[in-house]
């Protein structure tokens, strides 16, 4: 049978795993620089700890993994006769793949709080899976790359977060927008219309504006029975102004008398003015009042990072979730988190040409293997060479130079090295630079003080 990949995942050569890691060593430096610890979670939860915390969609994206042994056995015959896979993924999953890295790391902080200094900040660096569809930028199995503040409702973390996503993308040379908006807002417009009953509905139609247009969310919502009447008076939303703070002060006006939504307005103006304070450029920051993220625990602020002039969707993304770990049994945990999507990260920066060029070179130095005796003095030099930190490798057999040239090029090593009978006896070495074709003889000694 022909060998292939699951859908939705990829293989990764050299080159794009150093990459890659260009871009996870530069958001780690960045999360420690703000305060961040990293923590690590398993790759797979139990079901219950994932169900239920991304809505009626997320909840269907889950990877279920089946119990172990003669699973079908221990089913309800009459459930498996009528096909009822709803009643049927309990009997026969207790695990899943992890969706995300948050609900993993609620999970932790309610099981681990009582040991914990508040507030907490942790960074994770993992992959995650979801049975979604693949398309370009979107994978089954990808990385996520976490900072959560956990243990504070200060509205000066959002400020924080907000920095944070601005400097790291900033050190990749990746031109952004942070697009901000508040799940208060969304809960203020819902009352507003007088749909609060609605609000998931309402929010997850809203969240695909960019993607359907006007018509689409319109369409979306009568389909959900939301009434005309309702849609008519949130029609404002498709016609915002280019100023944040005018948007907000719209508004005010419209939530006089609506508890929760004047409460959001406030919150988000606070994040704003205080970032402009800063110093941040406003062409950096958005006032979305359609994002949603669509998922049903956010309660305040909502992220989403998109890269100018690449049509690639969010590149980042995230909120204040602050009843999270009530459902794990423990209150009064506020938390606050942002997500890096690594994996559309890269796209972009391939996209726009900001790698490096060349950066897979690993080795600098392959010596030509002439025979046995001659391949023990050459790994004699290249154990010295990595005792000083440089990669070096020998030509495993004693085949004609021309072959060994043409591993040098093709694997990209820069050097070849010369290390024969007549080098040793003379205690001398030949390095050919492959790229420039200048070839230096020098003593053994001599080239190891230079190295």
């Amino acid at each position: 049978m022909k060998p292939s990949l699951a859908k939705g995942t990829r293989d990764f050569t050299a080159t794009e795993i150093v990459n890659r890691r260009l871009i996870i060593n530069t958001l780690q430096k960045n999360f420690e620089l703000f305060g961040f610890q990293p923590l690590e979670t398993p790759s797979f939860e139990n079901l219950s700890t994932l169900t239920g915390k991304y809505g009626e969609e997320g909840d269907r994206l889950i990877f279920k993994i089946l119990n172990s042994g003669d699973y079908a056995s221990k089913t309800n015959e009459e459930d498996w006769a009528a096909k009822n896979s709803q009643k049927l993924i309990s009997q026969i999953s207790e695990k899943a793949l992890r969706y995300d890295l948050t609900v993993p790391f609620a999970r932790y902080v309610a099981m681990n709080h009582g040991q914990m200094v508040f507030p907490f900040k942790r960074y994770q660096i993992q992959p995650v899976w979801r049975a979604d569809r693949p398309q370009k930028g979107r994978f089954r199995e990808f990385y996520q790359c976490d900072a959560d503040v956990v243990g504070s409702e200060s509205l000066w973390q959002e400020v924080d977060l907000v920095q944070l996503y601005l400097k790291s993308f900033s050190d990749l040379k990746i031109p952004v927008s942070l697009h901000l908006n508040n799940r208060k807002i969304l809960s203020g417009l819902a009352e507003f219309a007088g749909i609060s009953e609605q609000l998931i509905d309402f929010t997850v139609a809203l969240d695909k504006l960019d993607k359907i247009g006007k018509d689409g969310v319109v369409k979306e919502l009568l389909d959900k029975n939301i009434a005309q009447e309702s849609i008519d008076k949130l029609d404002f939303l498709f016609n915002q102004s280019e100023n944040a703070l005018d948007n907000l002060r719209t508004l005010k006006e419209k939530f006089a008398g609506n508890e929760i939504g004047t409460k959001g307005v406030e919150e988000l103006e606070f994040v704003l003015t205080k970032c402009l304070d800063l110093g941040i450029s406003s062409d950096s920051l958005k006032f979305d009042i359609t994002l949603a993220r669509g998922l049903d625990y956010y309660t305040g602020a909502i992220f989403e990072v998109k890269a100018n002039h690449v049509d690639m969707g969010s590149i980042g993304g995230g909120g204040r979730y602050d009843n999270l770990t009530e459902v794990f049994g423990v209150k009064n945990i506020p938390g606050i988190g942002i997500s890096f999507g690594l994996d559309r990260i890269y796209l972009v920066m391939e996209e726009l040409k900001l790698f490096p060029e060349n950066v897979d070179h690993s080795v600098q130095y392959l010596f030509a293997n002439y025979g046995e005796l001659e391949s023990l003095e050459a790994v004699k030099v290249i154990a010295k060479l990595r005792e000083s930190g440089i990669s070096a490798e020998l030509y495993p057999e004693s085949s004609k130079l021309k072959k060994q040239f043409t591993y040098a090029e093709k694997k990209g090593i820069p050097n070849l090295v010369f290390f024969g009978e007549e080098e040793i006896s003379a205690g001398k070495i030949t390095v050919k630079n492959l790229q420039s074709g200048e070839q230096d003889t020098i003593s053994v000694e001599d080239f190891l003080k230079t190295i």
